[in-house]
């Protein structure tokens, strides 16, 4: 990852990013490409500070390492999606696929494999953010399907009125789906739809799934709203 520095050629959209990882040169790398990107950033070298710095000054997106001395990136994650629903691309020097599954399946919206191009981590907060909160354009109106909407305005999604807690690619996901209810989406089409990528790992996809069936399925194991098209990838099914 390190070597010659290429600046980001588009300023994005500008947001409070915090940096965790206890190697000082990734830091340095990645701090210095998302202030290039126009982002204001602060560091952090371990979980606690991390933890301290979200309750001080709360970020609009973390960028996480998962191997933190003391407390690691997976309890960092999860402690922060206790306080809230802020965007966390967790960054791993592992490359098997269970561990990324793990960073997401602890409440991680992406995640990176070390060694990676600093580019793409910038195009990735981009991505997140662009989606997450951007003000520019008008907000798409809500939908709904029986009691259940989903407020692109608000980032919010209720159930008989009831909150249901999300992180920022959930809600997308959920939009996609419900704004498209009866149409079978393969999981290459969501990497490309609601991620933005256009070639990457589907197992990401399997797991925000699985996730969102946890979420609003009364059976998770037996889904009856978002379903699975044997073969094919996965539609919505209004009530």
């Amino acid at each position: 990852m390190v070597g010659a520095r290429l600046v980001p050629e588009e300023v994005i959209v500008v947001a409070a990013v915090l940096v965790v990882d206890d190697d000082h040169t990734v830091r340095e790398v990645v701090v210095s490409y998302l202030r290039a990107a126009g982002h204001q950033v602060t560091e952090a070298a371990d979980g606690h500070e991390a933890l301290k710095s979200m309750r001080d000054h709360a970020a609009d997106l973390v960028v996480l390492d998962l191997m933190l001395p003391g407390l690691d990136g997976l309890e960092v994650c999860r402690r922060l999606r206790e306080q809230g629903d802020v965007p966390v691309i967790m960054l791993t020097a592992k490359g098997a696929v269970t561990d990324r599954v793990v960073g997401l399946e602890h409440g991680a919206d992406d995640y990176l494999t070390k060694p990676f191009s600093p580019r793409e981590l910038v195009l990735r907060v981009d991505s997140i953010l662009r989606r997450a909160g951007e003000k520019a354009t008008p907000a798409p109106v809500a939908v709904a399907d029986g009691d259940l909407v989903v407020d692109p305005s608000s980032r919010l999604v209720t159930r008989a009125g009831e909150r249901i807690a999300l992180t920022a690619r959930e809600f997308d996901l959920l939009h996609h789906f419900v704004s498209n209810s009866g149409a079978v989406f393969s999981r290459d089409q969501l990497l490309r739809d609601v991620w933005g990528w256009s070639f990457g790992d589907e197992s990401t996809v399997t797991v925000h799934v699985r996730r969102l069936r946890e979420k609003l399925e009364a059976d998770a194991t037996r889904p009856v709203r978002l379903v699975t098209v044997w073969g094919v990838g996965y539609r919505w099914e209004t009530s």
